[in-house]
């Protein structure tokens, strides 16, 4: 639960950050920072892994907590930033531009008028990491080091089950969150597609 929620944290943070950047601006080199951004998630678990791995050893930085947050971190971004670009790319600029005009500063701005239209995909892709990272197994082998997680402890009970019922309990709990939080983070992002839609149709 602490490192899903961390690297949800994170995830919702830079994501939002880089989708932003990426949506708002044009420069060069764009498309291949989105692609960057969008590589962890692309490549298979154990690739991930063994490069955040060797990344963490070269630094001489420990296994702990931290390195296994980090290690969520990487594809958790990929998820609120497909989410929030997406949004953003939706988003009209001339309500920014208007909200400017009438005086409002750019934290105001943040506040009333981007989050707002983003805050329904933030949602979505927040509670997509967080499932993500609730049941992560393959790059927490390769960062947790001595440190363990609720998806190691599972893999560990089945290779070697010592508590068989309790095993059982927590593999379905796991199963419902899990089931609960993506339909729900679809759910949010069409709600949101369709407000955006009728939203547009009744300014035009």
């Amino acid at each position: 639960m602490q490192v899903a929620s961390i690297s949800t944290a994170i995830a919702l943070v830079l994501g939002t950050l880089c989708a932003a950047a990426i949506s708002g601006t044009k420069f060069f080199g764009r498309e291949a920072i989105s692609l960057l951004v969008i590589l962890p998630i692309a490549l298979p678990g154990i690739i991930t892994g063994i490069s955040l791995r060797s990344a963490f050893s070269l630094m001489d930085i420990p296994f702990s907590m931290w390195t296994i947050i980090l290690g969520h971190a990487t594809f958790c971004i990929v998820v609120v930033y497909n989410n929030a670009v997406a949004r953003f790319r939706r988003t009209s600029g001339s309500m920014i531009e208007a909200a400017m005009d009438l005086g409002a500063d750019k934290f105001q701005t943040f506040r009333h008028v981007i989050l707002p239209n983003i805050g329904t995909a933030l949602l979505a892709g927040g509670m997509l990491a967080f499932a993500l990272s609730f049941d992560e197994v393959i790059v927490t082998t390769f960062t947790a080091g001595q440190q363990q997680t609720l998806p190691l402890w599972m893999l560990e009970e089945l290779i070697r089950p010592r508590q068989r019922p309790v095993t059982n309990v927590v593999a379905m709990v796991v199963v419902v969150v899990v089931t609960i939080l993506s339909p729900s983070s679809a759910a949010a992002v069409q709600t949101a597609g369709m407000a955006t839609q009728c939203g547009g149709g009744a300014k035009h």
